[in-house]
């Protein structure tokens, strides 16, 4: 996976060149995720405006969108769909992205997330990416646009780009045959761009006394959080293409046309 240097576009990666079976890598310039997109400025951006997305899928919840919504390039079509809809409703807890609020407290960032409980949180966000609908639906037009060549260069994304948007790149890539380390390797491969964009909110977090672990289980990424969905993916169907093809609702005819479309 390949860190693109945008100046409005936080996290941006193309998964292209990310290495795969047989001496096979994935095609550059297709697929590509990020961060939000509400400061992205074509204009003034020339590695995002050489991208030319045609089309971009926001991973995120409504309020995350009404607080920061998309700056969507001239030509390319948005496409929404809230993963943590269902999870947010079953356990009316603050979505994964929103939870950034709470560093804004040390106090309740300690009640709510000290002790293991961030980590045992993201452990359940990532399980409900495998188990809910509102996640199933989401990561089953991720998949569909990615195989169209209609689709032209695709662009996804949540908020920092790492969780929500972290389980659609794992997906893509092990449909298109990276093995677990690489798997691992790319998921865990954002943590350094993430905590630069966050580092103001983690400073002033633990300058006024909140725990510094708190706020790199909320801001980072772990292997844990990771192993969490593919275990569920386990659990459940047993592999990644039955959870594809059974949890997801995607055919073996879209897969294999992802496979042609992403594989070189």
């Amino acid at each position: 996976m390949t860190a693109k240097p945008s100046t409005t576009v936080a996290n941006l990666r193309d998964l292209g060149g990310t290495p795969l079976a047989g001496g096979r890598s994935v095609r550059p310039g297709l697929v590509l995720r990020s961060g939000g997109l509400d400061r992205l400025d074509p204009a003034t951006d020339p590695v995002v405006a050489g991208l030319g997305l045609r089309t971009v899928i926001d991973l995120r919840s409504d309020a995350e969108r009404a607080d920061h919504p998309d700056r969507v390039p001239d030509g390319a079509r948005l496409l929404v769909h809230d993963v943590l809809a269902d999870k947010m409703s079953e356990s009316r807890m603050p979505a994964a992205a929103q939870l950034k609020d709470l560093l804004a407290d040390p106090v309740v960032a300690e009640e709510h997330l000290g002790g293991g409980k961030a980590q045992a949180l993201f452990g359940s966000v990532y399980r409900s990416f495998v188990s809910t609908a509102s996640a199933q639906a989401a990561y089953r037009t991720l998949l569909t646009e990615a195989a169209d060549a209609d689709a032209g260069p695709l662009l996804f994304h949540c908020t920092a780009g790492k969780d929500r948007t972290g389980w659609g790149a794992t997906v893509i890539l092990a449909l298109l045959g990276a093995d677990e380390d690489t798997l691992m390797a790319e998921y865990l491969s954002v943590n350094p761009a993430v905590k630069q964009a966050f580092a103001p909110l983690i400073e002033g977090f633990t300058a006024a006394g909140g725990d510094p672990d708190i706020a790199l289980a909320l801001i980072g990424v772990f292997p844990a959080y990771l192993e969490a969905g593919l275990d569920e993916v386990r659990i459940r169907y047993g592999s990644m293409e039955k959870y594809v093809r059974e949890g997801l609702g995607v055919s073996d005819e879209t897969v294999e046309a992802l496979r042609a479309r992403l594989i070189v």
